[in-house]
């Protein structure tokens, strides 16, 4: 499994973060060790307090533990894996949390630890941490025989596409995959050697370049999204700046938003809400199926649990029946039999407990399975909605194009005219809507010939 950590503060954040019920199918809190607070939100802030003995500002270690999409991993693999990070990261006997989500048809897990020692009220630190999650996934995959990502095998191989939140949210906003806008900024800034090229490039994919705030440069598509060029290219700003030169000899960017907008036609922005419109319609149906689907198995997690807790008590109470209490308790302690029954009590126990731990599991693997099956068909509707997107982004850029091709067709038709004395021959921009590919037609201006 992919293991992600980061050293952090903000501990109310994050304990907000890891009980989102909106973001998350199933939100359970499996384990707290090493605090008095009983609950998630208590025991970051018991965190919190105590480094305030200390200088440490980011007192927290967080860690992701993302298994691979399909797998099916149990709590004990779980926290098999989170005890070898503890080892390896010199975390053991620290206080922790753990936090399991699903989503999407996928379960992963969420680990946080307080840095703090509370015996010499000091940070533990945590050298190479990176180097070491990343060796510990490996292992981990090797492990479980599941297939290595190409990062892992070989850095030099990670994923280009990689996103923050900040970009995820945009992505969206836009309707567009966040793995499709890094590759196509990444593609267009391979194809191209100078400023012209790229933005050339852009614009035949419906941005435009234009100058950010500090000297940055950046990109506007017709929604007036902006994106920062050396964040989605994957380049270092000295490179950017390197090829693309002085910025300020672009537009800003709400003068790039104005000039967009100005060419944006009424049949352009109808087809983006007919797009918008039959995707919310499409989208609307599958979010009712999984809102069903989640309420249920929330449902029938929930009356496992009260279950098994009925069963647990009535076992327990079973159980405590067997030890004889009294004189004859007194008498079997002395013949050793009080001992041989309270060791098979302490046997059953366990038994149940992984009987139970068992049940729990096989559910949440069924239904994982069944989410899976969902979301196939919400992949699907999101995958057609970018693909119908990406084509509008590039009528956009065919339109914009076109117009500006148009304008210059008219001023050299002009000229000559002059020249000839011969009255110019007039065109109609609004007929050109007519060949842009999936705009349909749209009216001509009266008097137009």
């Amino acid at each position: 499994m992919i293991l992600k950590g980061s050293q952090r503060a903000g501990a109310a954040p994050l304990a907000a973060h890891l009980l989102r019920a909106d973001e998350n199918d199933h939100v359970e809190v499996h384990d707290l060790r090493g605090f008095i607070a009983d609950d998630l939100r208590g025991a970051l802030t018991e965190a919190y307090a105590t480094s305030k003995g200390t200088r440490c500002k980011q007192f927290l270690f967080s860690l992701s533990l993302n298994p691979p999409q399909t797998a099916n991993v149990s709590d004990r693999e779980f926290r098999d894996a989170i005890r070898a990070v503890e080892q390896s990261l010199g975390l053991t006997g620290q206080p922790r949390a753990i936090v399991f989500h699903e989503k999407e048809g996928r379960r992963h897990a969420h680990c946080v630890w307080s840095r703090i020692d509370t015996a010499s009220m000091t940070a533990i630190n945590l050298p190479h941490f990176k180097r070491k999650l990343r060796d510990l996934s490996r292992e981990l995959y090797i492990k479980h025989g599941w297939r290595m990502p190409g990062g892992l095998v070989d850095s030099q191989a990670r994923d280009p596409t990689n996103f923050t939140r900040a970009e995820w949210q945009q992505a969206k906003r836009t309707g567009l995959d966040p793995r499709a806008i890094k590759a196509l900024f990444q593609e267009c800034w391979a194809a191209s050697d100078s400023r012209a090229a790229f933005a050339r490039a852009l614009e035949e994919r419906g941005f435009r370049l234009a100058k950010g705030d500090r000297r940055s440069f950046v990109a506007v598509d017709f929604r007036g999204e902006v994106y920062n060029v050396a964040r989605y290219a994957g380049q270092r700003t000295r490179a950017v700046a390197d090829r693309l030169g002085d910025p300020n000899e672009l537009l800003g960017v709400e003068q790039t938003k104005a000039a967009i907008a100005a060419r944006m036609t009424a049949a352009l922005r109808g087809h983006i809400r007919d797009a918008e419109r039959e995707f919310a319609q499409r989208s609307g149906d599958l979010h009712l199926r999984k809102r069903d689907l989640v309420r249920r198995q929330r449902l029938d997690r929930t009356h496992l649990q009260d279950r098994q807790e009925q069963r647990r008590l009535r076992e327990t109470a079973e159980r405590a029946a067997r030890l004889p209490k009294g004189l004859r308790g007194l008498w079997e302690w002395v013949t050793g039999r009080y001992g041989k029954i309270k060791r098979q009590n302490e046997r059953e126990a366990y038994h149940a407990h992984i009987r139970d731990q068992t049940e729990k599991q096989d559910l949440i693997h069924a239904q994982l399975a069944e989410r899976r099956v969902l979301q196939q068909d919400i992949r699907a509707a999101r995958d057609g909605y970018a693909a119908e997107m990406k084509g509008l982004y590039r009528d956009v850029a065919d339109y914009i194009r076109m117009q500006s091709d148009q304008r210059i067709a008219v001023r050299d038709e002009f000229r000559a005219a002059s020249r000839s004395n011969e009255p110019p021959i007039r065109m109609d921009f609004d007929r050109s809507a007519e060949h842009t590919r999936g705009l349909g037609r749209t009216r001509r201006r009266p008097g137009s010939n």
